[in-house]
């Protein structure tokens, strides 16, 4: 027979070993070197917007990334405007269906659209 305490230490290593739940889910990941507008996508109230720059020329590079409108095709905000190589999150809090009008130049650029709970959305902290 088992020793209560070895079984009880086993639990306590199994539960504490379970990976963490994550409500996250990947919406649409758009990727390049260029100029484009992307497909639509739908998205709902709160999301994430998750993108990453980088260059192979960083001082000849420049990137603006606008987010619009897909029933519209007017302008929804600004996502991002640099010269720089780096990555960022934004909150996004309005649902509908929307794409990227990416303007680059010099510029390798990856934008995931990241589907999150209410709970996911509280815990995000924005850089300052």
């Amino acid at each position: 027979m088992i020793d209560r305490n070895l079984l009880c230490a086993l639990l306590i290593t199994l539960v504490g070993a379970s990976p963490p739940v994550f409500a996250e889910k990947l919406v649409r990941e758009f990727s390049g070197s260029r100029s484009l507008y992307t497909a639509q996508f739908q998205a709902s109230d709160p999301w994430l917007i998750d993108w990453q720059v980088s260059s192979p020329n960083p001082r000849s590079m420049s990137i603006s990334v606008t987010l619009i409108d897909a029933r519209t095709d007017s302008h929804a905000g600004r996502v991002l405007q640099t010269m720089r190589e780096g990555d960022g999150l934004r909150l996004m809090t309005e649902s509908g269906v929307f794409r990227f009008r990416i303007d680059a130049d010099e510029a390798e650029w990856t934008i995931r659209v990241v589907q999150l709970n209410r709970d996911e959305a509280e815990r995000y902290t924005p850089k300052r």
